[in-house]
């Protein structure tokens, strides 16, 4: 009981803050969405084609001779659930649905739209949360959608955490902006990812740019459009992946073809757009989302910490963990590449402890704003001035992590200042001789003629006390690609961060 008070707690407030920023008329539904017919079946009747498509051999086909094509390959599970039903219509009839059908060709009619526009060929399937392997291998993308408020059992929320984790995402759409549903959903995230909040996403997130740039969308407020504003998505991450994406207002509707009878949501192409954007990023972080569902091991982090060097990762309130194997391969990379003494394991650092002091390397990451309380700022403040070092990099090279790290380190260090290190600093030929870096597609994209490092330093009583990249450092650590990482390439990431610590460590 205790806990689950808690969890209703995280589920209030998340509530809150939502459905503040919504009350321009946000209205929970009171029948069923739309009633949109499914499309006829195509009847692929070819008129003018007599041979058979390559490879050879091949039947030659009659001229009106039918064709059945391969299914394409299922992407998305509309998640069948809840109980029927009943409602009573404008004349006073009753009639009875099934939550999760109320717009029955939603998810449907997006793929359809989406195939068009990248150029892809999936189908969605109808999934049962007790009949379904959670292999995101089978489908990599679940569908949540209603009106009504529900509740999970505790397996159901042990298999979706499963699933999840094994790299599938979960889609979460609020039919009409319903209160109750939108709660609901709040709630089960809680309890299936306690330590994972479902928090905004912001702006600079790739899910807003990754196929359709999408700063502003416009809202409707039951049948009258709203001025534009920013779009509003909350997310759970998993490493470095957003994994669950959930919107607090009306996006199936859109999706459907139809306004919707009241409620709160997106204008039809806006909608559509947002849902591109949500299969653009699912797809493009499939491979990502498999890798990081292997774990990875220090097999001495249970193990005293004795004289070697011992990598010590800040831990904030923000998602300060996305790249849960990068240290492992950096450590890994050192050991094999340095005569450093490395013990492989990696400790957990609370700036509210006095343990930071145990450690003479720090590393600070991610992705999202974070802000210390005044005892975390003067903890590493006499942990700085004592000779000790921070690493910091902003995981995907993310513009809000950045600008928090800079706001932070004001506050830590208010007279010093962030500097370019210059090409000639000793931390660049520390080990490795690195005069020239290459970096991700998306900073060649921006950045064609870069191919330089870019850290940046702040010296304290003549030593480097910290060291700052605003691109990307950890993913490439991992070793495998990131699709919308900002960063340097990871050969010369993993050869940087070798070089900061062998220098951190000898100077």
């Amino acid at each position: 009981m205790k806990r689950l008070s808690g969890l209703t707690v995280v589920a209030v407030l998340v509530t809150a803050v939502c459905f503040l920023w919504l009350t321009s008329g946000a209205a929970q539904a009171q029948s069923k969405c739309g009633n949109t017919a499914a499309p006829a079946k195509p009847t692929r009747i070819k008129g003018g084609e007599s041979f058979g498509p390559l490879p050879l051999p091949a039947t030659p086909l009659r001229r009106t001779e039918r064709k059945r094509q391969p299914s394409p390959p299922a992407l998305v599970g509309k998640l069948e659930y809840g109980k029927l039903v009943w409602a009573t219509d404008a004349e006073g009839k009753k009639y009875s649905y099934l939550d999760w059908t109320t717009d029955p060709q939603d998810i449907a009619n997006l793929l359809i739209w989406t195939n068009a526009q990248l150029g892809i060929k999936y189908k969605p399937i109808t999934a049962k949360f007790n009949a379904f392997s959670y292999d995101p291998a089978e489908i990599p993308i679940l569908y949540l959608t209603g009106h009504e408020g529900f509740e999970l059992s505790d397996e159901y929320r042990k298999n979706l955490r499963w699933f999840l984790q094994d790299g599938g995402y979960l889609i979460g759409d609020t039919c009409c902006g319903s209160k109750p549903f939108a709660e609901s959903f709040i709630k089960e995230m809680a309890i299936i990812f306690p330590d994972r909040p479902l928090k905004p996403l912001s702006l600079d997130h790739p899910l807003f740019n990754c196929f359709y740039q999408i700063n502003q969308v416009q809202y409707r407020d039951g049948d009258k459009p709203t001025e534009k504003k920013a779009p509003l998505v909350y997310g759970v991450n998993i490493g470095c992946r957003t994994a669950v994406m959930f919107v607090p207002y009306d996006v199936s509707c859109g999706w459907d073809g139809h306004p919707g009878p009241g409620g709160f949501g997106l204008m039809q192409n806006d909608a559509r757009q947002l849902g591109a954007n949500m299969i653009t990023y699912s797809l493009a972080n499939y491979q990502l989302g498999r890798f990081l569902s292997t774990e990875k091991v220090y097999f001495e982090k249970d193990e005293k910490t004795r004289d070697e060097f011992v990598f010590g990762q800040v831990m904030h309130g923000g998602d300060w963990d996305p790249d849960p194997g990068a240290v492992a391969n950096l450590l890994k990379y050192v050991g094999a590449n340095s005569t450093m003494e490395i013990q492989f394991k990696r400790a957990n650092v609370d700036l509210k402890k006095a343990d930071a002091f145990m450690y003479p390397f720090l590393y600070l990451t991610g992705h999202e704003d974070f802000k210390w309380t005044d005892q975390e700022v003067a903890l590493l403040r006499n942990y700085l001035s004592n000779g000790g070092v921070l690493l910091s990099d902003a995981c995907c090279g993310r513009d809000t992590f950045d600008q928090a790290f800079r706001r932070e380190m004001k506050r830590v260090l208010p007279q010093a200042k962030l500097e370019p290190l210059p090409a000639a600093h000793p931390l660049y030929t520390a080990k490795a001789q690195i005069r020239n870096v290459s970096y991700t597609d998306m900073v060649k994209q921006a950045k064609p003629d870069l191919n330089t490092p870019e850290l940046e330093g702040i010296t304290l009583s003549g030593a480097l006390a910290v060291i700052y990249s605003k691109y990307d450092l950890g993913c490439g650590w991992e070793e495998q690609i990131h699709p919308y990482s900002k960063g340097v390439a990871s050969g010369d990431s993993l050869k940087l961060g070798m070089n900061t610590l062998v220098y951190a460590m000898t100077h």
